[in-house]
């Protein structure tokens, strides 16, 4: 099936030039102002933001938090929201939401009044982030918009001084995140991307053991996020409360991709439509990918050819099945597959010349080939209990605690942007019918 994107793809997209104005304004010079037919690397300049200063030992972590969403979706955003104040509430850090900012005015107040009342204090709302991105007192802000805000937003955000909680996927184009890694680079930001997967200790005993050549040679690699429902994906109700004009900024909600006619079905599902989101790709399968990608350190995806399908789901414009085969630069494979129409997914495994990991449970098991048996003996790390609730609240602690020591996060922009030529080239893949080459070198993309 071929459409705008298919067609926009061969060139630099409208959000693309959109997102290069937003950076150069947001730096205060010109310096990207014409930058709109290549992708090479001088395209992406390293333009440094404003510095804050430091949070001192024992001080309060204060962080702004844009994109609540709204009551009728499970909203990260105000799931976030919840989570940090309780989090603080508990005793497991010193942080307060100071504000908070939603185009949408019954999403804002929703979040507003949450945080309010679990916290006890003050918390500011704006209908403007860029207010809430210019407030002296903040220290980090967590994103939490549809994916064709996020390279913008994150953008200005790093400029602007502030340490960035990202969710995923880092960006819904590769150029705009190719734009994001050379400003994260070149400045002194902690920048993180919501992919929680990445606290899961099996991974971590999987990095050691490959990097210690427990496996030998990593040859491929299998992966998946499936799952199914009677009606479909994503379908969210619609609050009728929610009117452009008057409860709600729809041509600000459009952003980075101009002005369209108002769709209520778009704003409150917008992951069934690939104009604005990548569906099961970035939605899902990045939760599967990111780590494996951090994990295996094979380099950069060089080849991606993916295949998507409509077979339940007809009426969704995204695939509702998906199949991705990557190939990396220095010689490894990784299959993947999503489905938003069946549940029975793949079993994690990596497989190596010597032994193969299997990560399908909580814990890391190593077991060799049948030829390396009396070589090499099978072993099960089991995985440490988590020290709260659950991964995703590890994420965000760990992202808060880097704010601290300033130290490198887990899912740092890098895994991310490796992570983002996959998302990119199999959407590509699959609505344009044709492999996709990526030359970490030159950072450009071509039809193979």
């Amino acid at each position: 099936m071929n459409d705008k994107r298919s067609q926009e793809s061969q060139g630099p997209s409208t959000s693309r030039r959109q997102l290069l104005a937003m950076t150069a304004a947001a730096a205060g010079a010109g310096l990207l102002a014409n930058a709109c037919s290549s992708t090479a690397p001088s395209l992406y300049p390293a333009i440094k933001g404003s510095k804050r200063k430091r949070l001192e030992p024992g001080e309060t972590i204060k962080i702004g938090v844009v994109g609540v969403g709204p009551a009728s979706t499970p909203a990260m955003g105000f799931g976030h929201i919840d989570r940090i104040c309780n989090l603080a509430k508990e005793g497991h850090e010193k942080v307060q939401i100071v504000a908070i900012s939603d185009v949408a005015r019954v999403c804002l107040d929703r979040g507003v009044a949450h945080a309010k009342e679990v916290q006890g204090i003050e918390v500011t709302g704006y209908a403007d982030y860029k207010k809430l991105l210019a407030r002296e007192d903040l220290h980090g802000v967590l994103l939490a918009v549809p994916e064709h805000w996020h390279a913008a937003m994150a953008i200005e955000a790093v400029l602007a001084g502030l340490d960035v909680y990202l969710e995923k996927p880092m960006t819904l184009h590769l150029e705009d995140a190719l734009a994001l890694r050379s400003v994260v680079h070149a400045n002194e930001q902690v920048f993180q991307v919501g992919t929680q997967y990445m606290q899961l200790k099996k991974y971590h005993k999987a990095r050691e053991l490959i990097a210690a050549g427990a496996i030998g040679k990593p040859t491929f690699t299998q992966t998946s996020y499936c799952r199914n429902s009677k009606n479909g994906e994503w379908l969210y109700a619609i609050d009728p409360s929610v009117v452009p004009g008057k409860t709600l900024d729809w041509d600000t909600w459009c952003g980075p991709l101009g002005k369209q006619p108002f769709d209520a079905n778009v704003f409150f599902q917008w992951r069934r439509y690939h104009k604005w989101s990548t569906g099961i790709v970035g939605d899902l399968l990045v939760h599967m990918t990111t780590p494996l990608v951090w994990a295996l350190d094979q380099g950069w995806p060089v080849r991606v050819t993916a295949s998507g399908e409509h077979l339940v789901d007809t009426a969704m414009d995204n695939f509702d099945q998906v199949n991705l085969t990557v190939e990396f630069e220095k010689g490894h494979t990784m299959i993947i597959a999503g489905s938003t129409c069946n549940e029975s997914g793949l079993e994690v495994l990596i497989r190596g010349h010597k032994a193969n990991l299997f990560l399908g449970s909580d814990d890391c098991v190593l077991r060799p080939e049948r030829i390396f048996a009396e070589e090499i003996e099978e072993q099960t790390f089991k995985s440490p209990p988590l020290t709260v609730p659950n991964d995703q609240d590890t994420h965000r602690l760990h992202w808060l605690s880097c704010m601290r020591t300033r130290e490198q996060p887990l899912a740092d922009v890098d895994t991310a942007t490796k992570v983002m030529v996959i998302v990119d080239l199999a959407t590509r893949s699959m609505w344009e019918k044709s492999a996709f080459t990526f030359d970490p070198a030159t950072l450009t993309t071509k039809r193979a």
